[in-house]
Formats: C-alpha cells, sequence, structure tokens
C-alpha cells in the first residue's frame, strides 16, 4: 500500500495552474525537439473519463503522452518519489499517482477508478515497466480491470521512435523523429455494476483486443521515423514469448 499522501485531487487553483504552466514548456519542447507528428487525435475524448494506453518503450513516452491533449492526464510514479512533501505535491499537480512497485496496491486501483469517475482521463502502460524491441509484450490486466471496473473506453496509442530518443540506461534525450498514433477506442465489453466483481473472461477479452490493437498501431507509429528495429530483434522476441 503507497505510504506517502498525494494530495490526490489537485482540484486547487495552484495545482492546476502549474500543471497548465508545465504542460505547456514540456509538451511544447518535447514536440519541437522530436518533430513528433500525431495520427489519429480526433479519437481521443473531448470529456468524460478514458484509460490511455500507450507502448513503453523509453522515460520520453510519459511527456510524449501529456502532449497529445490539453486536457489533464493522470499517472501512475513509483510511490517513493512523494517522500519529498514538495516534490510530491509537484508530481501530485502533475497528475502523477502513487504506487507501491511489486505488490498488489489496491490502494492504487481504488484511487485509478475514483479518478476515471471523476471524469478525468487516466495513462496507463499495459506491458508495465519500459520494454525494448518491435513487439508489444504480454500486458498486465490492471489497464482493462481498471477500464471495466469503472465503465470507461480504452484509447490505445502507438508511440514509434521513442526509444531512439531515450533509450534505456540513456543519459541524454537525443532529437530523433517520433510519431504517434492513436486507435479508436475500445468500448467495455460487458457492464459491470457498482459494487460486482469483473468477470475474469472479460478482462482476459478486452486485453486481448488491447494487444492486438497496440501492436497494430506500434507497427504504424514506426513508418515515417526514419529508422526500424534489426529483423532479429523481432526473430528474437518473438522467439522468447513462444
Amino acid at each position: 500500500m503507497t505510504r506517502y499522501d498525494t494530495h490526490f485531487v489537485g482540484q486547487t487553483l495552484p495545482s492546476k495552474v502549474f500543471y497548465r504552466f508545465g504542460r505547456f514548456i514540456v509538451s511544447g519542447g518535447i514536440r519541437v525537439y522530436t518533430r513528433m507528428s500525431i495520427i489519429g487525435r480526433e479519437n481521443l475524448p473531448a470529456t468524460g473519463a478514458f484509460v490511455l494506453s500507450p507502448v513503453h518503450r523509453s522515460y520520453i513516452d510519459t511527456p510524449i503522452s501529456g502532449a497529445l491533449t490539453t486536457r489533464r492526464l493522470r499517472f501512475l510514479g513509483k510511490d517513493s518519489m512523494w517522500a519529498s512533501k514538495w516534490f510530491g505535491w509537484v508530481l501530485s499537480s502533475l497528475g502523477a499517482i502513487p504506487v507501491t512497485r511489486g505488490t498488489a496496491d489496491r490502494e492504487a486501483m481504488r484511487r485509478a477508478v475514483t479518478v476515471l469517475e471523476a471524469g478525468e482521463p487516466l495513462v496507463l502502460y499495459p506491458e508495465g515497466e519500459r520494454k525494448s524491441g518491435p513487439v508489444v509484450q504480454p500486458m498486465f490486466d490492471g489497464a482493462a480491470y481498471i477500464a471495466l471496473k469503472a465503465g470507461v473506453p480504452i484509447i490505445p496509442v502507438g508511440i514509434g521512435g521513442s526509444e531512439r530518443v531515450m533509450p534505456k540506461s540513456a543519459k541524454f534525450i537525443y532529437p530523433r523523429k517520433v510519431r504517434v498514433v492513436i486507435g479508436e477506442a475500445l468500448h467495455p465489453n460487458v457492464p459491470v455494476g457498482e459494487g460486482s466483481r469483473v468477470p475474469r473472461s472479460a478482462i482476459a477479452a478486452q486485453s486481448a483486443a488491447l494487444h492486438a490493437e497496440l501492436q497494430r498501431l506500434f507497427d504504424m507509429s514506426m513508418v515515417g521515423v526514419g529508422w526500424s528495429y534489426p529483423p532479429e530483434s523481432s526473430h528474437d522476441q518473438n522467439a522468447t514469448n513462444d
């Protein structure tokens, strides 16, 4: 369970102003620096809650996701980053929610559902931590479960090129091309009443549909970024998954 106060709602005027200012600086800078193009922005709901589910190849995916909409997006972050009250306020104002790595953090799950029930969008990377290569890895069920529990759509997103902008262990952000492809909404496949359990079969079906769509969008997003993964990386990862 998370141990730190999060200023969770972040609805105060200073928090909102800070988010707007921070997003303007960061998203504007990242779009120019990576020459980012965005396809499918019309698939992002203008109102109401949704789960934004991008592929995850780089730390830079977080500001890239934040640049896709002017609406405030909520993110999950490692709870130890909230140890400092001031830095915790900054993170929460920017939309972050703490989770405890390596545990089934039910508190974080409840907070995520609360965000969606309040009508705010939430970003969840269904592959979990950063991965590498052209193959979308086996996914955690969290994104599907939370979306189904809250009765909101999932918006799948392919982010092409971010692994070259900031690879694992990189200390610098490189000015490489990024292309983002936003897919159509995946709507809840079962009605879930208040307080009822989400059927395991529904979670599995939604996760499978999300995985297939993310792979399609990721392949599309890699077209036009000026480079591609070596053929052997795809072969090696498929062999590993088998």
